[in-house]
């Protein structure tokens, strides 16, 4: 595989939440309010702006698209007609942030657990359940910021990053979609992951800005891979036409004046050798 990266878009204000689905890489451009997507020629298109902050995408059963919106605690989904709310989670977080959708269409919502204006490091944060049909309830609770999250193929095993516990977390998933069995997936020492995203043989690639790019880890912390980026790396994916180019979502900041100011996020890109596999 290359150590390099390669620039497939400049001039974004901040990219998070990627997503390769119908050939193209989704995500968000969430201080410009927008979800886009992009193709492996660099054309972007706005599939849709958002009056608040999106952030984790995911897809139901028949297609439409969901996403989170951070500032207000709330999924939406995108309708013909346009965006409306599919849950409003504000009762059970001040604020929300990534997310994985199953193939059963079931969201699965990190939150940061307090309020993005009065940032508190030590407050416990959860991940919400949201079903297709509107119920709306708790799975995990007492997390370090939960942020990217995976599930694995066979849908019975998620795993989350938890940034403010510079570890991976994982869970079984139960029939009815609860999370049980909770352990350490890998302790990541000084990195703090952000996005994440799972290949074909079991390794999670790790997104830690504070580290300047992202890792390659096995079950219980073994880091096989480190690959730099230009700046801050903030989320990946895995993706292309076999799931072997690696997305990375970079910016100098993610402070949202700055960010607006400068637009120097990016999306980096590389060549691996072992495909993605698993959701999102």
């Amino acid at each position: 595989m290359a150590n390099e990266t390669k620039v497939l878009v400049d001039g974004l204000v901040f990219g998070e939440g990627p997503r390769w689905h119908e050939d193209k890489l989704w995500f968000s451009d969430v201080h410009g309010h927008k979800v886009m997507t992009v193709g492996l020629a660099g054309m972007t298109e706005t599939v849709v702006e958002v009056p608040t902050l999106p952030s984790g995408l995911g897809w139901l059963s028949d297609g439409r698209l969901l996403v989170v919106s951070v500032t207000d605690s709330r999924l939406l989904r995108l309708d013909p007609e346009g965006l409306t709310v599919a849950a409003d989670l504000s009762r059970l977080a001040l604020a929300c942030n990534d997310m994985a959708v199953d193939n059963q269409g079931r969201a699965y919502v990190g939150s940061y657990g307090f309020d993005l204006q009065t940032f508190k490091p030590d407050a416990p944060a959860w991940i919400t359940l949201v079903t297709p049909d509107g119920d709306v309830r708790v799975v995990a609770d007492e997390l370090a910021v939960p942020n990217g999250t995976v599930i694995t193929p066979d849908g019975r095993t998620l795993v989350v990053a938890e940034s403010l516990a510079a570890r991976l977390t994982a869970f079984d998933i139960e029939f009815d979609g609860s999370l049980t069995r909770r352990r350490v997936w890998a302790q990541l020492g000084e990195a703090g992951p952000d996005g994440i995203c799972l290949d074909a043989e079991g390794a999670i690639w790790v997104a830690s800005p504070n580290m300047a790019g992202v890792l390659r880890v096995r079950e219980g912390g073994e880091v096989t891979h480190r690959i730099k980026v230009s700046t801050q790396a903030f989320a990946c994916m895995l993706g292309g036409p076999e799931r072997r180019t690696l997305f990375i979502m970079t910016a100098q900041t993610a402070n949202p004046e700055e960010a607006r100011a400068k637009r120097s996020a990016r999306i980096e890109t590389v060549q691996v050798d072992v495909p993605g596999a698993g959701l999102p």
